[in-house]
């Protein structure tokens, strides 16, 4: 059974399968079983692209899509092959944890009843679980590159829907159910969707990968696939007609840009910073009202996301401590959250919205590490350091205009596992490896975890480890 709220096709507590889920799912779960590891996340990227988050299964109360399903087989897969091998967790780790934590505390403790609870245990399920499933598979900087070229391959043939989407005003997967079958139209415009829960949602995933191509082909590597997939992303973002991911995927490139500052980049946040507040001061109405002025697109709903930042600052009381019940008292369709931020605050109070930010602060620190010029890391890891950055850069703007309700919620836990990763078994140069100990590039490695790097020595008969804050 499927049934329509608004623009989306929603299937949530009630068992929506199909024969084409039920092949497709099963065909995924095996591949993930037999693949090696280092191909281990290409089922994982097939779901995201090319399956609707409708089709699902009700267990005992509890909704399992299929990216569950498959996360469900990734770890029997990590534990049979034993390639669950975190020995320590670092400082991106610790911050995701805590942010589960204080989300699955206070918003049982706001609600009170067994319902609550058993969706915070949904959110941590997804969570940690994709996050750590990542972090166990992909473990160096081969492994990251590995990952975008598959996500090019498979965005090629998404890309082509869209286009199809784009011109018929039929959705392609709309028999997968999860998404409508007709496009969704607004001020004569199409808005395409795909495999996704809203158009914006479609646009979000091609902007956030925008700069990992741009960045593969900056590499030097792959670079015909890496045209091909640039191309491709930001088909997807046109076809999705929304302006927010439009906007992110600009700033994302904007922050390719400044690679050539990447040494200079507390000046560049404190002079924004500066600029924000001298703004803020200086207008009629409060500076986050500079966002209803961006709509690139006709219909665009700038206004209500500028109004509920609004909102959530003057009500702050009322929602600090453990959250707040509803948001619909605040105003005209106030009850639609579109802002990530302000809903880690209303379901969560404050510390889980911190906690949150956190989370992208440390790894917006750890890129800076990784690709600062004082790194260890050949130019190559640097540069697909700053990528990640850039497209980390891309979901935090995203986050401004639109709540991640679909598998665009796999690229984000696993963009932060590659970064958490950044630096393992970077190589040192070879200049540097031929130096005063003699060691040669099979025996040194320079390991950034968790926010600073490490040399570690592998000459034989030494075992030892310095580390010193870059």
């Amino acid at each position: 059974m499927t049934k329509r709220t608004g623009s989306m096709f929603a299937t949530d507590n009630t068992t929506f399968i199909n024969g084409i889920g039920i092949a497709f799912c099963l065909l995924m779960c095996v591949l993930m079983l037999v693949l090696p590891r280092r191909l281990a996340l290409l089922p994982v990227i097939a779901m995201v692209c090319y399956m609707t988050m409708g089709q699902r299964v009700l267990v005992f109360g509890l909704n399992f899509t299929l990216i569950r399903i498959l996360l469900l087989f990734g770890f029997v897969r990590v534990v049979i092959r034993s390639e669950a091998s975190l020995e320590n967790l670092n400082r991106i780790d610790k911050i995701l944890l805590g942010w589960v934590l204080s989300s699955v505390v206070t918003y049982t403790l706001l609600w009170k009843t067994g319902d609550a609870f058993v969706n915070r245990l949904g959110l941590a399920y997804d969570a940690i679980g994709l996050y750590f499933l990542f972090r166990f598979l992909v473990r160096d900087a081969d492994d990251i590159r590995s990952v975008i070229v598959q996500f090019a391959w498979l965005t090629l043939p998404l890309a082509a829907c869209m286009l199809i989407e784009k011109r018929t005003g039929q959705n392609p997967f709309g028999a997968l159910g999860g998404v409508p079958p007709e496009t969704l139209v607004r001020e004569g415009v199409l808005r395409c969707q795909g495999p996704f829960a809203h158009p914006i949602l479609a646009g979000t995933f091609g902007s956030t990968l925008l700069p990992l191509f741009v960045g593969l082909f900056w590499q030097r590597r792959h670079r015909l696939l890496a045209v091909a997939a640039v191309i491709c992303a930001a088909t997807i973002v046109i076809c999705a007609a929304s302006s927010g991911p439009v906007g992110a995927a600009i700033a994302g490139l904007l922050g390719l840009v400044m690679w050539g500052m990447r040494d200079h980049m507390r000046a560049v946040r404190w002079t924004m910073g500066l600029c924000l507040v001298s703004l803020h001061l200086a207008m009629a109405a409060p500076v986050w009202f500079l966002l209803s002025r961006v709509g690139i697109f006709g219909g665009s709903t700038a206004y209500h996301r500028a109004i509920l930042i609004d909102n959530a600052v003057h009500r702050f009381p009322e929602w600090w401590l453990l959250g707040t019940y509803s948001t619909s008292h605040w105003g005209y369709q106030m009850f639609d959250v579109t802002n990530q931020y302000v809903l880690q605050g209303v379901q969560g109070g404050i510390v889980t919205m911190v906690l949150f930010i956190a989370v992208i602060a440390r790894c917006f620190g750890a890129v800076g590490h990784a690709a600062g010029s004082e790194s260890k890391a050949v130019r190559n890891d640097k540069i697909l350091a700053w990528s990640l950055g850039a497209s980390l850069l891309v979901h935090a703007i995203n986050y401004i205009s639109v709540v991640y309700f679909d598998q665009n919620m796999v690229n984000w836990y696993l963009l932060l596992a590659m970064i958490a990763t950044l630096g393992i078994s970077q190589k040192v140069p070879s200049e540097r490896a031929e130096g005063d100990v003699g060691m040669n590039l099979e025996q040194s490695k320079s390991v950034y975890i968790g926010g600073r790097m490490e040399h570690i020595s592998r000459l034989p008969g030494v075992n030892c480890m310095s580390a010193g804050k870059q």
